[in-house]
């Protein structure tokens, strides 16, 4: 038997992390999508509605580890697009910082599901469970 006072527990903290993370990452899609807590939606077909979907899509596959490697993999590039294009905008001024083009959550997602991506979802995802019933 395993002593789990002994050991640290990085395993529950990743999956809180990517839980949470995933969770944060809905709201954001529900937001743009339905108005949520905002006072304007996108327009249907816009960048804008696309990101929300994949925000809202990918949020729920984090959170719960459903596809998670390729639903992290796709939300980090979206931050990516949403960090350059919205926030920074290739401006070589002020706005260059993160922190004066308010693009600092974009870049910290961006780097959260780049780490998500590349270790999978954990012991306690979906997708765990779904590649241990196929053997």
């Amino acid at each position: 038997m395993r002593n789990y006072f002994k050991q640290p527990p990085t395993e529950a903290a990743y999956v809180l992390l990517r839980t949470l993370a995933g969770a944060m990452f809905t709201f954001h899609g529900l937001q743009k999508l339905f108005g949520i807590e905002s006072t304007s939606t996108p327009r249907i077909g816009s960048q804008v509605w696309v990101g929300g979907i994949i925000e809202l899509v990918c949020g729920i596959a984090i959170a719960l580890g459903i596809g998670t490697r390729w639903a992290a993999f796709l939300a980090s590039g979206t931050m990516a697009v949403a960090y350059v294009q919205f926030h920074w905008g290739l401006h070589f001024d002020s706005r260059f910082w993160p922190a004066v083009n308010k693009g600092e959550l974009a870049l910290v997602y961006c780097l959260l599901f780049f780490y998500i991506a590349c270790r999978g979802g954990g012991r306690w995802a979906i997708d765990r469970r779904w590649a241990t019933d196929r053997r």
